[in-house]
């Protein structure tokens, strides 16, 4: 396969860049590095990008930030758009590294295309199972998984939110029944897998699973899982739908009186206007927590806490801090960290270098992609942070606070209560 990497190594770069269009990299020395970024700002998803614009303006006043040029490509949350935004990135724009957030529906493609092409890329906010299994070849086959040479991830995995979840669990007084809300995308087969999944590790921790199946993102009729949960007395709902798609099973719960004890929902609840558009009824509802403003980490490029970082977001935008806050400034730390180590911005395989040896102390926490915590199959190309538990309660004057409310998994990050039921 010839790819543009291949074809900017070879002796005739400059007559095939003329007929072909392509660009070649940006150096590090004489020119600013150009940094292509992608992730979802507008469609279902585009919550996860709420803070990108406050992010990139800091990056951009930074004195690292000084020496690149980011170029800014939105996914539409829509897998076919994010391949194809990258690969504008990379042919068009000549970039010499790529930075993706948010969701396996716009890491993947992204990754996958810069995989091809031996770009360097860097990603985040996918769990690490769909990030990484995902985007094998045969993602049933274990014995067919083959590390990445240009791609490399850091978030937490399947493994981490299961045991926090479970620690949540465990405060409450429950018949340790479980539905579970797992669509048909990256995330819900993921979360649903036999293998991989909930629901070994549920049924291991004395939890039974009910399954209704995978259903189609933007469904609007939860009937079927309610009365499946209904059946199976289930007094506790896990899932990884997407914002609008809770809203809507949440609402029908509702009207149909299904009150599980516990809901502990990936995705869809991470954000304060997804708790706002359920008036009331979010009280207590309990969520994964990746990032907050008690998070005791700072910033390798500002030195600002976690706290600062929020308070910052909230001062300039009027809005409450949200979680991916965090993690896509971090994307920002690992790039200028990685292009502070290497002397040719346009040598991709240096910068991929760079970026597996990376150790930096970020505003999410350690960030090494050493294997720690990691299968073999995966320790090269994922670094994992911590995670915490959360429950969203309501304010008396309205709206919501997320409060930590376990800490088992990661002892450093303060909590500030404990699990209440939601009935």
């Amino acid at each position: 396969m010839i790819t543009r990497r291949s074809l900017l190594k070879t002796g005739t770069v400059a007559g095939l860049v003329g007929a072909s269009g392509l660009a070649a990299p940006a150096l590090a020395r004489g020119a600013k590095i150009k940094i292509g970024y992608v992730s979802p700002q507008s469609g279902p998803l585009a919550a996860f990008s709420e803070a990108d614009r406050f992010i990139l303006d800091g990056f951009a006043a930074s004195e690292a930030g000084q020496n690149f040029e980011v170029i800014v490509k939105d996914s539409q949350s829509n897998p076919n758009r994010a391949a194809d935004v990258a690969s504008e990135l990379i042919v068009d724009e000549g970039i010499d590294l790529m930075l993706v957030a948010s969701s396996p529906e716009t890491t993947n493609p992204v990754a996958t295309t810069c995989e091809a092409e031996e770009v360097p890329c860097i990603s985040t906010v996918a769990p690490w199972q769909p990030w990484f299994i995902g985007q094998q070849g045969n993602p049933g086959d274990p014995g067919s998984w083959e590390r990445f040479n240009y791609c490399y991830h850091f978030f937490w995995g399947l493994e981490d939110i299961i045991a926090v979840f479970t620690a949540m669990w465990g405060q409450l007084d429950t018949n340790k029944s479980v539905g579970g809300l797992f669509p048909n995308d990256g995330d819900g087969n993921a979360w649903g897998d036999a293998n991989v999944g909930f629901p070994p590790v549920l049924a291991g921790a004395g939890y039974s699973l009910s399954d209704p199946g995978r259903y189609q993102n933007l469904t609007d009729d939860f009937s079927a899982q309610i009365n499946v949960f209904k059946q199976a007395q289930v007094e506790i709902v896990s899932g990884v739908p997407i914002p609008p798609d809770f809203t809507t099973f949440w609402t029908q719960a509702k009207q149909q009186g299904f009150v599980p004890k516990a809901a502990s929902i990936g995705k869809a609840i991470l954000f304060p206007q997804a708790l706002e558009a359920l008036g009331d009824t979010g009280h207590n509802l309990s969520s994964e927590v990746w990032w907050s403003p008690t998070h005791p980490f700072a910033s390798s490029l500002t030195g600002q806490s976690a706290g600062d970082l929020a308070a910052g977001f909230t001062a300039a935008t009027g809005r409450q801090w949200t979680q991916p806050i965090g993690f896509v400034h971090a994307l920002f730390e690992v790039a200028a960290n990685v292009m502070g180590r290497v002397e040719d911005a346009g040598d991709g395989d240096a910068v991929a270098e760079a970026v597996a040896a990376t150790d930096l102390a970020s505003i999410v926490g350690r960030i090494a992609f050493d294997g720690a915590g990691l299968p073999p199959f995966a320790a090269a190309n994922v670094a994992k942070t911590p995670l915490v538990g959360g429950q969203w309660r309501l304010r008396d004057g309205g709206g919501y606070d997320l409060v930590i409310v376990d800490n088992s998994t990661a002892p450093e990050i303060p909590t500030g209560g404990r699990m209440e039921p939601i009935n």
